[in-house]
């Protein structure tokens, strides 16, 4: 069971990556698709008491799940495509595989610097202030800038995927594919985000 170390070692990472990954994209779509529609509706008194004890714990796992993901992403492609060789074709060329992965993983990136430098700050303040029974003064514009970097959050998780799954399971794709992976996974993120305001809170 234990005599394939480099096997043992690439599931372990590649779970904990999709594990951790999961657990972020899955509170980012929470948040886009259902939280901000919720939050338009939900009246103004009531939020100082949902808001707090919801969010908080949403951001809990929301920001830890970045952060794990970003962490366990880049030692996965430091094991497989440099300790594993897969980093370039037979003829010394980068391999396309790597355009796509590192495609995906600077993407996934930039989401992980905007949940730990831009949403989470800006949210602890706002959060904080609610707790205190004091809201913060510059709340709206901090909330107004979070919600920009998580809507990019949203659109860019769409290439970001196709970038990860591209590289594993179609590499022979051409690179410039990457454009309509943009097209295609903005282009779906952006039609589920304006159909999460038309669902109707009904049985």
């Amino acid at each position: 069971m234990f005599d394939d170390v480099d096997s043992l070692v690439h599931v372990l990472l590649r779970w904990g990556h999709i594990v951790f990954g999961i657990i972020w994209l899955g509170h980012l779509y929470f948040f886009n698709l259902v939280n901000v529609p919720f939050q338009g509706d939900l009246d103004k008194e009531l939020k100082p008491k949902v808001n707090p004890k919801l969010l908080l714990r949403a951001f809990y796992w929301f920001r830890w799940g970045a952060m794990y993901t970003f962490i366990f992403g880049w030692v996965l492609f430091g094991f497989r495509y440099m300790h594993q060789h897969l980093m370039r074709e037979a003829d010394g060329s980068v391999s396309n595989r790597t355009f796509w992965i590192l495609f995906g993983g600077i993407i996934g990136t930039i989401m992980w610097f905007n949940v730990w430098f831009v949403i989470w700050p800006r949210q602890k303040k706002i959060l904080g202030g609610l707790v205190a029974g004091t809201p913060h003064p510059d709340a709206a514009a901090m909330a107004a800038t979070a919600g920009k970097a998580s809507r990019f959050n949203t659109y860019a998780s769409g290439p970001m995927l196709f970038g990860m799954v591209v590289a594993n399971n179609y590499p022979g794709w051409h690179v410039t594919g990457m454009l309509l992976a943009l097209i295609i996974g903005v282009g779906f993120w952006f039609g589920l985000i304006k159909r999460s305001f038309k669902i109707k809170p009904t049985v």
